[in-house]
């Protein structure tokens, strides 16, 4: 009996000190959410451009930095490393298993390109 007394007095120690330690902090909590809000980076179309991820379509022509990036290699790299990459794409690209067959030209577009 004594102790289930104790641990009743202990529960109930706890959940003051916690409510305690909460009404203390919310004060300094929604004034570091309202800081957190105002300083978050905006996102509009400069900061978009100059993002270092590839943001368009297919050029009309294509170039050796595009055909890099279909092949997610170096521009400058090997020719072993430009046939491993565009046999890695096509195998999970290739019209026969279900890829779609622009994909694909592109890709081999990309190869031959890179290949010269």
């Amino acid at each position: 009996m004594a102790s289930g007394m104790i641990l009743a007095g202990l529960g109930l120690a706890t959940v003051g000190f916690g409510a305690r330690f909460v009404l203390r902090t919310m004060p300094n909590l929604g004034k570091k959410m309202a800081d957190a809000v105002t300083n978050m980076p905006k996102l509009d179309s400069k900061s978009l451009a100059n993002s270092r991820y590839y943001k368009g379509g297919f050029e009309p022509k294509m170039t050796k930095r595009e055909a890099a990036l279909i092949l997610n290699i170096s521009p400058n790299a090997n020719q072993q490393k430009v046939r491993n990459a565009y046999k890695k794409m096509m195998l999970t690209n290739h019209p026969d298993r279900g890829g779609s067959p622009y994909i694909s030209a592109k890709l081999s577009e990309a190869k031959d390109l890179l290949d010269k």
